[in-house]
């Protein structure tokens, strides 16, 4: 199989793992003397008269980067601007809540926005969490290392490999939404490549055929629709499709319009996506949002925390502005799309 097509030149990370992620002793030895030699070069540059703001400054650059590329990630300078007050006043979680909307009550004066039945909000909603304060899980059964990034996590199960990250989780979401509502005919994702590998082909007992960036349709099954054969076709989604062929799926639109389903993606080598939970309004037309997110390695769908206000999870409109920052990616304007199936979310 040719790699550049399976996941897009950067997305072949889940294939060589360890260019990203490396050992994670070796990582913690290199952090390590990455400290040291920031604190080397703060001393120099004191002893040559340079300021301690404009040291430090450099160093916690240096060091942010050095850090972010042993784990393999994007590093993106925010720009230090007015913003506005933070408008987060504290959430009182309810750790018995078992569902979305049981577990993170809306701000004061907000309330959450109509969702029809069977509509992608009202599953998202009532999707299954697991108990309060749980951990985020790695797909091998470890412990994410990073665990004050998120307020709860979904009981969605993750595939014992490292396939499902980011994109993948929002797709296995729209995915598991679509046939859970009798509406397989509608699932279908491109690959990297272009190529749109619907679910009814696959159901068929067609299965896919690859030579080099060329894909096709080969019948080797019988036709099949159980369960099984739906989670079979999502990993194979996983495998050839990430944030790129996603991203090429999406269409930009205003936050005045957002709605659960949607997501902020910047497609790319990695890149990243996050999902638009749940929505809130209140009497004024203010809104605010949840974010969901899987991450690298593969792992528990969960949602995030606001970095501006750790206490309460809710993003505010009215505090939104690009750079938006979340607690392990920062999205630049215009990142914010729909999907290009969401009439049918």
């Amino acid at each position: 199989r040719d790699l550049r097509m399976s996941r897009g030149l950067g997305d072949v990370y889940k294939r060589q793992r360890w260019l990203w992620t490396g050992d994670r002793e070796e990582k913690q030895y290199m952090v390590k003397w990455i400290r040291v030699a920031a604190g080397m070069v703060f001393l120099a540059a004191f002893l040559w008269g340079c300021s301690p703001g404009q040291a430090d400054e450099q160093t916690a650059e240096e060091q942010q980067q050095a850090v972010a590329g042993l784990e393999g990630r994007d590093v993106q300078r925010v720009t230090q601007t007015a913003s506005p007050e933070p408008e987060g006043t504290g959430i009182a979680v309810n750790p018995s809540g078992a569902v979305l909307s049981e577990r993170i009550p809306v701000p004061s004066g907000f309330q959450r926005t109509d969702a029809g039945e069977g509509s992608f909000q009202d599953y998202i909603r009532s999707y299954p969490l697991k108990p309060d304060g749980s951990p985020v899980m790695l797909y091998d059964g470890s412990e994410k290392g990073n665990q004050t990034a998120h307020a709860a996590v979904f009981a969605l199960p993750v595939f014992d490999s490292d396939l499902q990250q980011c994109a993948d989780s929002l797709m296995r979401m729209y995915g598991e939404y679509l046939w859970a509502h009798g509406a397989g005919d509608e699932i279908a994702f491109h690959l990297t490549n272009g190529f749109l590998m619907d679910y009814p082909s696959w159901r068929e007992g067609n299965r896919l055929s690859v030579d080099g960036n060329q894909v096709s349709w080969v019948k080797k099954a019988s036709y099949d629709d159980s369960y099984e054969t739906f989670l079979l076709y999502m990993k194979y989604v996983m495998m050839y499709a990430g944030t790129l062929s996603l991203d090429n799926e999406c269409t930009a639109i205003d936050i005045s319009r957002i709605k659960a389903g949607d997501m902020f993606i910047k497609g790319g080598s990695p890149g990243h996506c996050v999902m638009v939970a749940d929505v809130a309004v209140n009497g004024d037309g203010d809104i605010c949002f949840l974010l969901a997110q899987g991450y690298m390695p593969a792992q528990d769908f969960h949602i995030l925390n606001n970095p501006l206000h750790m206490d309460d999870p809710w993003y505010y409109a009215s505090e939104f502005s690009y750079p938006l920052k979340t607690p392990e990616y920062v999205f630049q304007e215009g990142s914010l799309k729909r999907w290009y199936l969401s009439d049918f979310l």
